[in-house]
């Protein structure tokens, strides 16, 4: 298995955005330090009650400033809120300056209040992104000027000042448990992966024919496929689960609104359920109705709190249920203190890492 910290980098009480920063690079020094394949953060707009992070590729730069050997990217870029050349020549010049430790995470956004400032096209938004992969592939492949004709990107006798470091390209995610995108991503040999909101027994087998499909169309190797939500790991369950827990339940909450007051929470909450159940997904909703509930979390086995044993022993679990060979773990949440928050993921990287480290779910 691998391993990945992954940040929407909340927003902090009490906390400015650079002081908030500079707790993230000290997450990222430690992962760095103790084992961790991969980190990763969101790119989130207009929240900011929610998330501080704006920019995958300042992220991935300063990132990489910090460490040694983690891969650093974005999981992912809103591939529609950028332009095509701009956001090409940032990923290759943030693969240059990381010595070619980048990794390329593309998303086609899911919130509509992300595009309107930007003027982005919505509708369209899955063509884009998928547009945009070939004409990624082409831009890391050419040798000097090269022409791309698609729907939406139209260049000719293009050249990048700054060549990618990775050739043919970076390792490419597009984390999707819509069906369509994942035969587009086995189709051009994307990684990919699902959230919290995917009930594990249910995405097995829509990624078991991920994988039959990627093997189908001649890749070689196994991909990744992900899977994430919050972690908390310390010496014993029970301080564990007295630490984190009740930050646990609050985790995802700014996902919902900016607000405290519980009945806005609970409007919008039943908000996103009615949008799961428009796309024919009730188990979905349900989880995003109960997601601020630390009885249902536990209940339903959705966050993993507990000690390395505990913690190793159901992911080893959880990665057999639900078809992912990749975690992306959730460390900072909710009010935890900073010196639990660094002992949580250097006891991860420490202990739960390597008991899982040869273990392969599929």
């Amino acid at each position: 298995m691998k391993f990945a910290h992954f940040a929407h980098v909340w927003g902090k009480a009490g906390m400015t955005p650079a002081q908030r920063y500079e707790q993230l690079w000290k997450e990222l020094e430690a992962a760095d330090a103790t084992g961790f394949d991969y980190g990763f953060c969101v790119e989130h707009h207009f929240s900011p009650r929610e998330s501080w992070m704006t920019s995958p590729s300042l992220y991935t730069v300063a990132a990489g400033a910090r460490t040694k050997r983690i891969r650093l990217g974005g999981m992912g870029h809103v591939v529609p809120l950028h332009h095509p050349v701009r956001l090409v020549e940032d990923i290759t010049m943030a693969d240059q300056m990381l010595g070619g430790r980048v990794e390329v995470g593309l998303v086609a956004g899911i919130v509509n209040s992300y595009f309107t400032p930007f003027a982005a096209d919505f509708a369209n938004r899955r063509d884009i992104v998928q547009e945009f992969v070939g004409f990624l592939k082409t831009a890391y492949k050419a040798d000097g000027a090269f022409d791309f004709q698609g729907a939406t990107i139209q260049q000719k006798a293009l050249t990048l000042s700054i060549p990618g470091a990775q050739r043919p390209h970076p390792p490419l995610w597009l984390e999707s448990r819509d069906i369509p995108t994942l035969e587009f991503c086995a189709r051009e040999g994307l990684n990919t992966g699902y959230f919290i909101f995917f009930p594990r027994t249910e995405a097995k087998p829509r990624y078991e024919t991920y994988l039959a499909n990627w093997r189908k169309h001649g890749w070689s190797g196994t991909p990744n496929i992900a899977y994430s939500t919050v972690v908390y790991v310390d010496e014993t369950d029970e301080k564990a689960l007295s630490i984190a827990l009740a930050d646990a339940s609050r985790a995802y909450k700014g996902i919902f609104t900016d607000s405290d007051d519980p009945d806005e929470i609970r409007a919008s909450q039943e908000r996103f359920g009615a949008f799961f159940e428009s796309r024919g997904e009730p188990s979905a909703a349900e989880i995003v109705r109960n997601l601020l509930d630390p009885d249902y979390l536990m209940e339903k086995d959705l966050i993993l709190i507990g000690s390395p044993d505990t913690v190793a022993k159901k992911l080893r679990r959880w990665a057999s249920e639900g078809m992912f060979n990749t975690f992306f773990g959730e460390f900072n949440f909710g009010n935890l203190p900073e010196d639990n928050l660094l002992r949580s993921i250097n006891l991860f990287g420490r202990e739960v890492i390597p008991a899982l480290r040869d273990f392969e779910p599929f």
